[in-house]
Parts: C-alpha cells; structure tokens; sequence
C-alpha cells in the first residue's frame, strides 16, 4: 500500500468523517448544510473537511461567499485501485486452483 492509498483509508477511518463523506456522494454541499445533519459543530465539520481534502478525497469550490466541497473521484478511483486488488489477487487464487488437476486417490 501506497502512502497516498494509506492517507486514504486513514482519512476514512474516523466514523464522522465517513459519514460526512457519505453525505457528500449525494452532491456538494457547504459546512453548514454539512453541519446540519450530523450532531457536530461547524469547526468540527471544517476540520474533518481538512482531512479529507489533505487525503485527496474531497475537492471544494467558492459559491459567492461559502465554499461548496464535493467528493473528488480520483480519491474515490485510489480506494477502489487499492481494494481491487485484493479481488484480483482472490480470483487468481481461485483459477489456480479450480485448474488444479484432482489428486488421484490412493
């Protein structure tokens, strides 16, 4: 793994920023509409945002005077490059063996 692929999953290892992530797979959205929705503070909000911005997850844009922040799909590609992985590795695996003659009883 990557340090990048780390930073990643790091970022996502924290309950409230997973969820805050989760929220915005439905579209941008601001902090306080962020906010709004989970049972923690704006500042609270603006530095799991940090987080998840710093790990490649989420981007953001201005909107007059707020900032809108949205998830960013290369993040999103790295996660799932990083889990595939382990699919392919699982269905190599799983050839091998399916093509692995019988052995023959004694």
């Amino acid at each position: 793994m990557s340090t990048y692929q780390g930073a990643l999953l790091d970022a996502l290892g924290d309950a409230t920023r997973r969820s805050i992530f989760e929220a915005l797979a439905t579209g941008p959205r601001s902090v306080g509409d962020i906010a709004a929705a989970l049972p923690v503070s704006r500042p609270a909000v603006s530095q799991h945002l940090k987080v998840l911005k710093d790990a490649g997850l989420v981007s953001s844009r201005p909107d007059g005077t707020r900032r809108l922040y949205e998830v960013d799909p290369t993040g999103v590609a790295a996660v799932r490059d990083y889990f595939d992985t382990f699919w392919t590795d699982a269905l190599a695996a799983f050839k091998v063996a399916a093509e692995r003659p019988p052995e023959e009883e004694a």
